[in-house]
């Protein structure tokens, strides 16, 4: 099993993390390792717009207006949990700071911009929220309890098990503000997989003393691109790796065996994206196949100010190819659980820039925090889920600035999303999907209006902000949150395959044992155990995982918070 080369079919987070491993823990030089990619932002992205444009995603749907930023998602770091993260970043330089890691970078921006979310919510009528009350009642308890309890062996009892079903006779569930936070928070929605809730339950426990004010989460210094994925890329390239972008890898070649479940790829089918032509690379005996079978951001179109998006009906270049491999074997997955689906996974989100900080300031002024990382969510007023329930009409996340490297100094970057992107705005008359850039400016400024403690009233002074922006970019992304999609088990395969020989799976949509998905940790942890396992480094020699729902201290503080 143990080989000499790698082919890297991807070029994000999980496979850089596995050829920094190769590299550092099994002493590889980089020139034996080769990524077959589309581009190199992944999922971790972050860029100037006329950049942006030219990723693959993005050349059928070109925009008029090119300036300002995008980003078309942000996760949020914890040091507690992404331990394989934070001993990957210690291992690079920084991108941006002299004689810092990754890691070092992190740190010491954090540790002087420290996150402490005054208004995580807010709803018109009200304000600020004050989240700190969860209110939760005896039932909500009753079940959130049995969840956290459950131990690893059972967790197969909620294959196939919506978060709707696990509380289908507990609607309150949904009304309540921890439920509104953490769905905010994580992305989940009540059609989730509630054997990933249990996930997140027993690794994010300590989450429930803390999550309305957000102070376990970690950020880097600048958009995840620029301070994650550009120092991987400097890095490996100094190593010698080599980088072969414009590919769509479109199908396999495997070794014919007497037995249906051994898997051995001996080529790879693919596209140039730019001349159209198809080739196949051969794979000898010695090489890897590393493969990161699904990307939440694949399909992912963009619009521009007075552009809305276009909807892109692909079903995805990484979970096409993960298809195909199903075609031939039969323990790998179903990867229709998870593409096949966009109504339980879809969202549509913005990144706005300013010339000058009038937007910014009203914002300081009306959550009463500096530009930090907060994460902003405005509660509906009137029902607005199929159930006839309030719910979060849209989530803003306002950045350190800058938030990109070549921000002006007089520039400001917002970031928002909205989980439901159907659903219709109450400032303009239309669903998200629909809006263009302008029209969700519009959205955000009305949702702020409604929270607005005076004196005064954003509102009086939209025609200036309006006047202000450079840009706003609606992404739509139909696989945001397809990680969390309902599903058993079995439906993911295994970062390493029952009886392969030479290929792997890496990222959010391979199975891990205990780990969650949709976070930075799961993806360098898939990357590392695949470059250990091909290089015969034992698995007791991967980064420790803290088990927090093992911890008594941890255990008690969450239960007095789940009754307070």
């Amino acid at each position: 099993m143990v080989k000499t080369k790698a082919m890297m079919i991807g070029a994000g987070l999980a496979n850089m993390a596995s050829a920094v491993y190769l590299i550092q823990e099994a002493h590889w030089s980089g020139d034996q390792i080769t990524f077959y990619s589309i581009d190199d932002h992944g999922s971790n992205d972050g860029d100037e717009v006329k950049y942006a444009k030219d990723d693959y995603w993005n050349k059928n749907h070109p925009t008029e207006n090119q300036a300002g930023y995008v980003a078309r998602g942000g996760r949020m770091l914890n040091y507690r949990t992404y331990v394989d993260l934070m001993d990957l970043l210690g291992r690079i330089p920084s991108g941006t700071e002299t004689g810092m890691t990754a890691a070092a970078d992190t740190h010491e921006f954090d540790a002087r911009h420290q996150t402490f979310d005054k208004a995580r919510l807010l709803q018109g009528g009200k304000g600020i929220v004050n989240g700190s009350k969860l209110g939760l009642n005896n039932k909500d308890r009753s079940l959130l309890t049995k969840l956290i309890l459950m131990p690893d062996d059972q967790e197969q009892r909620l294959d196939n098990v919506m978060i709707a079903d696990y509380f289908k006779n507990d609607p309150h569930m949904f009304q309540t503000n921890f439920w509104y936070m953490w769905e905010t928070t994580f992305a989940f929605r009540i059609q989730s997989s509630a054997q990933e809730l249990r996930r997140y339950m027993h690794q994010m426990i300590y989450e429930f003393t803390q999550i309305e004010h957000l102070v376990g989460v970690n950020r880097t210094r600048y958009n995840q691109y620029e301070s994650m994925m550009l120092p991987l890329i400097n890095y490996l390239k100094d190593q010698g790796c080599t980088f072969v972008l414009n590919r769509r890898v479109t199908d396999w070649h495997f070794k014919d065996t007497p037995l249906q479940d051994e898997i051995t790829v001996t080529g790879l089918v693919m596209t140039n994206t730019e001349t159209g032509e198809e080739e196949t690379v051969d794979v000898d005996e010695q090489t890897a196949v590393i493969f990161t079978n699904g990307s939440i951001t694949d399909s992912a179109t963009m619009g521009d100010y007075d552009t809305p998006v276009t909807e892109n009906m692909d079903y995805g270049a990484a979970s096409g190819l993960w298809k195909k491999a199903t075609e031939h074997f039969y323990n790998l997955g179903n990867p229709d659980k998870f593409f096949a689906d966009r109504n339980a996974c879809e969202w549509s989100s913005f990144t706005l820039t300013t010339k000058n900080h009038l937007l910014l300031n009203e914002i300081t002024r009306i959550t009463t925090q500096v530009p930090g990382n907060a994460l902003n969510s405005f509660i509906s007023t009137t029902p607005i889920t199929d159930l006839g329930q309030k719910d979060v009409n849209m989530s803003i996340v306002v950045h350190h600035q800058p938030h990109f490297t070549t921000q002006k100094p007089n520039e400001s970057v917002i970031w928002g999303y909205f989980l439901y992107p159907r659903r219709h705005g109450e400032f303009v008359d239309k669903p998200y999907i629909k809006m263009n850039g302008k029209e969700m400016a519009e959205e955000l400024i009305g949702q702020l209006s409604k929270v607005d403690p005076g004196p005064g009233n954003i509102m009086d002074k939209k025609a200036d902000i309006m006047d202000s922006i450079v840009n706003c970019i609606p992404v739509y992304m139909p696989y945001a949150s397809a990680l969390f999609n309902n599903r058993a088990k079995t439906d993911r395969p295994k970062v390493i395959p029952d009886h392969s020989t030479n290929l792997a799976f890496t990222g959010e949509f391979a199975e891990q044992p205990y780990q969650m998905v949709f976070t930075e940790q799961s993806a360098v942890r898939s990357g590392e155990i695949a470059a250990y396992h091909f290089t015969g480094i034992p698995m007791s020699k991967l980064v420790h995982t803290p088990r927090y729902d093992k911890d008594l201290k941890t255990l008690a503080k969450a239960t007095k918070k789940l009754f307070s």
